[in-house]
């Protein structure tokens, strides 16, 4: 699982990092919300995991700016390949791969 996470996580943050900002802005046909945002709210849901497998409060995310949001994709994505247990892991691989058929 852990493997999988980590695969699928480079991938999508990688995916983010290449999109055009002008995308990012635009919403998917079919998609709920604009790219940004889906990634924004993974984001944050990562956080949030790794955040209760660490035992801390959860905080929210600053909002960074377009180009800075697979950076913050992989960051919250590893405090959970590193602190997660199996159920964190996932939920963590759900999210992300939801976040794939969103972008």
């Amino acid at each position: 699982m852990r493997a999988e996470l980590a695969r699928v996580l480079a991938v999508q943050a990688d995916r983010v990092r290449a999109t055009a900002l002008s995308q990012l802005e635009r919403t998917r046909e079919g998609a709920p919300a604009p790219r940004a945002e889906l990634v924004r709210r993974t984001a944050q849901a990562l956080a949030d995991l790794a955040a209760g497998a660490e035992g801390h409060p959860r905080r929210p995310l600053p909002a960074l700016a377009l180009h800075g949001l697979g950076d913050q994709l992989a960051v919250t994505g590893a405090d959970v390949l590193a602190h997660g247990d199996d159920a964190a892991l996932a939920a963590a691989l759900r999210l992300v791969l939801e976040l794939r058929r969103g972008l």
